[in-house]
């Protein structure tokens, strides 16, 4: 099942709820207030409609004329006052028909089972009640206004935090150990931004402390190694001919090419190499180096160009490839230049989709056969060394190219530029499309 994500900014995030949040507030209070002076409109009326009828009825005891509209059994008296009257006192009665003015009702008996009844809107009364309602709906989008305002202010400050906190976060991962996420979110208040830059550059010192140890406990044991390594290659010389000889021969010789690699693996990453830089002819150079790496392997060059390389750690890639081919892939293996761009392809299986996703590991071949004699660096070796030629190195299947090939291509992109001193781009393990 896919699920759909919609991505949002922080400032319009909180921006929205802000608004959100004001419009609720806005609305509830205008509901009480509305509710509050329409209640005491219609108590004020009520009041007036009893003083109206004292006076009526004052007047018609003493002079019998009826004022302001007043009548004696009316028809059109409603039930439920009729009915409270006729206890012997006066009642009131609002009678709202839905209009903005309701009718108010006021009546009091005055012998004889009769009557006295008034009744009379007040417009100029409920008139306020509208002017209320404009001013009340313009102040409450005012404050979803103000409060849309405010979140972009505060949501764009913090976003804007968090944004140069990413992007600092992206360098360190790239290998920049100098950018410290603190000093790019810094400002005069400290608030959780800062905090989280804190902890982050401190989780990155630590690490950054825990993988220098390991590197350099790997090429100290690496280069321990490497004497009783010499003086094992040495000794099998000695050993008479035959096969139990060349078995040990064999596997000194491995070792011996592993401690090596190990070593090769912990000076890149230190980012201790340096390039040294040559103008080299790329076609010609892939194909004198190919020819005596392996000449089985066929070259193709779609178009030369001239760059500025270092000469023996292209060399180291181009061989690491090639051997890569040669011992997990099928014939034929193929190198085909074209510009700057150096592409190794075999027609075996392809690449696993571990390497794929998360680019090559150490100490594995992608094999279940443990009896081989790749140790699983060689393509971690490549990818250190174009990063200090500051290529970039892609690997994919050639059925990502073409539907119904087969086979690993590794494609190696050397840049317009001369590199700096531990590669100026980064290496990216992902196919290329």
């Amino acid at each position: 099942m896919v699920r759909l994500a919609l991505r949002t900014g922080l400032r319009w995030k909180l921006s929205a709820a802000i608004a959100l949040v004001g419009a609720l507030v806005a609305i509830a209070l205008s509901i009480v207030v509305h509710n509050a002076a329409r209640v005491s409109m219609l108590d004020n009326s009520r009041d007036v409609q009893v003083d109206r009828l004292d006076i009526v009825q004052r007047i018609f005891e003493s002079t019998g004329r009826l004022q302001f509209g007043a009548k004696i059994d009316d028809p059109a008296l409603p039930p439920a006052l009729r009915k409270e009257v006729t206890g012997y006192k006066r009642a009131t009665y609002l009678q709202d028909t839905g209009e903005t003015a309701p009718e108010v009702w006021a009546a009091a008996p005055i012998g004889n089972d009769r009557v006295l009844s008034i009744h009379n809107r007040f417009p100029d009364r409920f008139a306020v009640l509208d002017d209320l309602d404009q001013a009340l709906i313009i102040g409450s989008a005012a404050v979803v206004g103000g409060g849309c305002a405010l979140g972009v202010l505060v949501g764009g400050r913090l976003s804007q935090r968090l944004r140069k906190a990413a992007a600092a976060a992206g360098k360190l991962a790239d290998g920049d150990t100098s950018v410290r996420i603190r000093d790019e979110v810094g400002g005069r208040i400290r608030d959780e931004t800062d905090d989280l830059a804190w902890a982050v550059d401190a989780m990155s010192d630590a690490l950054q402390q825990r993988i220098e140890a390991e590197r350099r406990v790997t090429a100290d044991i690496a280069h321990e190694l490497r004497t009783p390594v010499t003086g094992l290659l040495t000794a099998a010389e000695l050993l008479p001919p035959g096969r139990p000889t060349e078995l040990v021969r064999d596997r000194a010789q491995a070792l011996r090419t592993l401690v090596e690699d190990v070593l090769e693996v912990a000076r890149l990453d230190g980012y201790a190499e340096r390039a040294e830089l040559q103008d080299v002819a790329l076609g010609e150079f892939v194909s004198r180096r190919v020819r005596a790496l392996n000449a089985d392997v066929s070259v193709e060059i779609v178009r030369d160009a001239e760059v500025t390389t270092d000469p023996r750690r292209l060399e180291r890639i181009l061989g690491n490839l090639i051997a890569n081919a040669t011992r997990h892939g099928r014939p034929p293996i193929e190198v085909t230049v074209e510009g700057r761009v150096v592409r190794v392809r075999d027609h075996g299986s392809g690449f696993p989709e571990a390497l794929l996703r998360e680019g090559p590991s150490r100490f594995r071949t992608g094999s279940s056969d443990r009896s081989g004699r790749g140790h699983g660096l060689g393509l971690t070796i490549a990818a250190g060394q174009a990063r200090v030629l500051g290529a970039r190195l892609t690997f994919r299947n050639a059925d990502e190219i073409a539907e119904g090939s087969t086979g690993a291509v590794s494609v190696l992109w050397l840049p317009e530029n001369a590199p700096t001193a531990t590669g100026s781009f980064p290496v990216i393990h992902l196919p290329d499309r």
